[in-house]
């Protein structure tokens, strides 16, 4: 038996008046997904617990069965991880966006154009933060390059008080009103400041700006905590397993988890990912493996194309990333039956991220828990949010869904 979680990034919604008044998951085509649907128990699930906010670092972390309440301190912690960053106790990890700011002279009145400099590419990227490294590097913190936009701070000797707000919720605000508050507000403020000026000269964004792209303008800083740990995944639940994903903090939850990362060539976390090398990872883990093992039992598949989508508020392309998941999990499902093997799937998001707002929300998910020898009829035709709903079912603690999956 092989276990296969697909997890849609912020791929649920609300009704769009674009849509006819449909979210995504209704107007996409996607025949593999549905088909799953209509033979498997399909309801609703409490994936942010109570008292949290919805974000992928909770939604992600709860997936896989560790309560964010009692693991999580940060969403920068889990990217540090993933970049083999090794934290000591009194360190803070911070995320560190790229982001292109307006001109404004003064930069508080600076207004958030885009929390990803228009998705600025790893290779251009790097550049910057060894940039920001040469000018602001000391004992007291060092900045550490990702993938694309996404990198990360760390502070050593630090407090952690520090009140900071994701740039994907301020998209085209003014910035004065969610600058840093609390332990080293005037540090980091003053760092934000001073990398403007040191990325607005650079030869990166010059030539950016000279072929109509954002430039990578300033730095933006967030999700601040300290190491941490998870259990291992093989010793919670007695099976092996693999990661599959294109952005840093599913990687360090995966390393964290001791989890096999599985490295996908092109894979960008965006609606130009490589959505049929990511589906070939999963077989291929689920194929290899050693004298004592053949392959891993379990494989979580991570798209974030519909999330970035919905911060930036692009509809069409919501859709369509769900249509491109739904033929990557076709191909993963022909090559277990290939295989010969049979199989579970459960599939949902880990928050919404509604197009209307182009914020992560708390609300409960659509879920749906598949058994290749074990099919129901669901009486669900669609998987989508109405549908999902009007089964009557809820997993009120989202964070034990994967125990049904895996039993």
């Amino acid at each position: 038996m092989k276990y296969l979680f697909l997890l849609g990034d912020g791929m649920s919604d609300l009704p769009v008046p674009e849509l006819n008044n449909k979210t995504p998951l209704q107007c996409a085509n996607k025949p593999t997904i549905d088909y799953l649907a209509s033979k498997a128990e399909v309801g609703m699930v409490n994936i942010t617990p109570e008292g949290c906010k919805g974000g992928s670092d909770v939604g992600n972390l709860s997936a896989l069965g560790y309560d964010p309440r009692v693991y999580l301190t940060g969403r920068a912690p889990l990217e540090a991880a993933a970049l083999g960053i090794k934290m000591l106790e009194q360190d803070v990890a911070l995320r560190c966006n790229l982001v292109c700011l307006s001109e404004n002279e003064l930069y508080e009145e600076r207004i958030m154009l885009d929390y990803s400099s228009d998705e600025i590419s790893t290779y251009e990227a790097s550049q910057l933060i060894d940039a920001l490294n040469n000018a602001f590097k000391s004992t007291l913190l060092e900045f550490f390059p990702g993938v694309s936009y996404r990198h990360c701070l760390i502070l050593h000797n630090a407090l952690v008080n520090m009140k900071l707000t994701p740039p994907h919720d301020i998209t085209d605000k003014t910035i004065k009103d969610y600058l840093p508050k609390g332990d080293h507000n005037s540090l980091l403020l003053d760092l934000m400041k001073k990398s403007a000026a040191v990325l607005a000269e650079h030869p990166v964004n010059i030539e950016r700006i000279k072929q109509g792209k954002k430039p990578a303008n300033s730095i933006w800083l967030w999700g601040q905590g300290r190491r941490l740990e998870l259990p291992a995944f093989k010793e919670k639940y007695g099976k092996s397993g693999a990661m599959v994903t294109a952005v840093d903090l599913l990687r360090g939850i995966a390393n964290l988890a001791q989890m096999r990362v599985m490295h996908v060539e092109g894979a960008t976390g965006n609606l130009k990912t490589n959505f049929v090398g990511k589906a070939q990872a999963v077989l291929t883990a689920f194929k290899e493996g050693n004298a004592f093992e053949k392959g891993v039992a379990f494989c979580y598949l991570h798209f974030e194309a519909p999330d970035e989508c919905g911060h930036r508020h692009e509809v069409e392309g919501k859709v369509l990333a769900i249509e491109k998941i739904d033929g990557a999990l076709k191909i993963v499902l022909d090559g277990l039956k290939a295989m010969d093997e049979q199989y579970c799937v459960l599939i949902m998001p880990d928050h919404p991220t509604p197009l209307s707002t182009g914020s992560h929300s708390s609300d409960p998910v659509p879920y749906l828990l598949y058994r290749s020898n074990a099919e129901v009829q669901s009486g669900v035709s669609c998987y989508c949010e109405e549908e999902a709903k009007k089964t009557g079912i809820v997993a009120q603690i989202g964070y034990e869904l994967i125990e049904r999956l895996l039993q």
